[in-house]
C-alpha cells in the first residue's frame, strides 16, 4: 500500500509542507509519496490533501476556475482526509468574514460548519509563534507560527475544538478534516503532519 498525498499548489507554502509530509511518512515508516497538485485529475486520485497558507480568495477563485473544487468536495465527502491551513482552512470553510472587509465573496467549499474572522490576529506585522496544545490529538504542546491568521469566532455542533489560544479557537477537526489557523510547516516539529498522515493511512485502509 502505498500513499498518495497531493500539496495544492497554486500559492502559499507549497514546498515546505510537501517536505513536511514527506518528514513526516519517512519518520512513521510508511510507503507513500507527496507531490504538488493543481488539476482536477491530480486531485481525483489523491488519498489526502493538504490546503496550504497563502492568499486564500487566489486559490478559491483559481481552484474554481478549473474546477477542482468541485472534485475536492466530492473527496472529501467521500472520506478523503484533508489539512486546510490558514487561507486552506478558509477554504474549507462555510462562512468567512474579514475583521476589516466584512463577509467576503470567495468561493468555499462549505465542509466545515465554522465561522471564521480572517486577519484576527492582525496583519503581517503582527504574525507571532506562541505554543499551543492539542491534547485531544495527543499533541501536547505545539510551536505555532501565526501569520495574518484567522481565527475561528464560531464551530457548528459536528466540529471539534482541537486549540485555543488567547480564548480563540485556532484549530478544529471535522471526521476526516483539520483546519489549523497556524502554519505546522513553518516549524520543525512534524507531529500534526504525522497525525494526518496516519489519518490518510486510515483512510486508504
Amino acid at each position: 500500500m502505498s500513499l498518495d498525498v497531493g500539496v495544492l499548489s497554486i500559492q502559499g507554502d507549497v514546498q515546505e509542507n510537501i517536505l513536511s509530509a514527506k518528514a513526516a511518512i519517512d519518520e512513521l515508516g510508511i510507503d507513500g509519496k507527496v507531490r504538488s497538485v493543481k488539476t482536477p485529475e491530480d486531485i481525483s486520485q489523491l488519498d489526502g490533501l493538504i490546503i496550504p497558507g497563502g492568499e486564500s480568495t487566489t486559490i478559491g477563485q483559481l481552484s474554481l476556475v478549473n474546477g477542482s473544487l468541485k472534485v475536492l468536495k466530492e473527496k472529501i465527502e467521500n472520506g478523503m482526509p484533508v489539512l486546510g491551513i490558514c487561507a486552506g482552512m478558509i477554504i474549507l470553510s462555510n462562512t468567512a468574514s474579514d475583521r476589516i472587509v466584512g463577509k467576503t465573496d470567495q468561493p468555499l467549499l462549505n465542509i466545515l460548519d465554522i465561522k471564521l474572522e480572517r486577519n484576527s490576529f492582525g496583519r503581517q506585522k503582527e504574525s507571532f509563534e506562541a505554543d499551543v496544545s492539542l491534547d485531544s490529538i495527543n499533541i501536547p504542546k505545539f510551536n505555532g507560527v501565526f501569520i495574518r491568521a484567522p481565527s475561528v469566532s464560531d464551530v457548528g455542533s459536528d466540529v471539534e475544538i482541537l486549540a485555543k489560544f488567547n480564548d480563540r479557537v485556532v484549530a478544529v477537526k471535522k471526521g476526516n478534516v483539520i483546519g489549523t489557523a497556524f502554519h505546522p510547516e513553518l516549524t520543525k516539529d512534524i507531529s500534526l503532519h504525522k497525525y494526518f498522515i496516519n489519518l490518510v493511512k486510515s483512510f486508504k485502509n
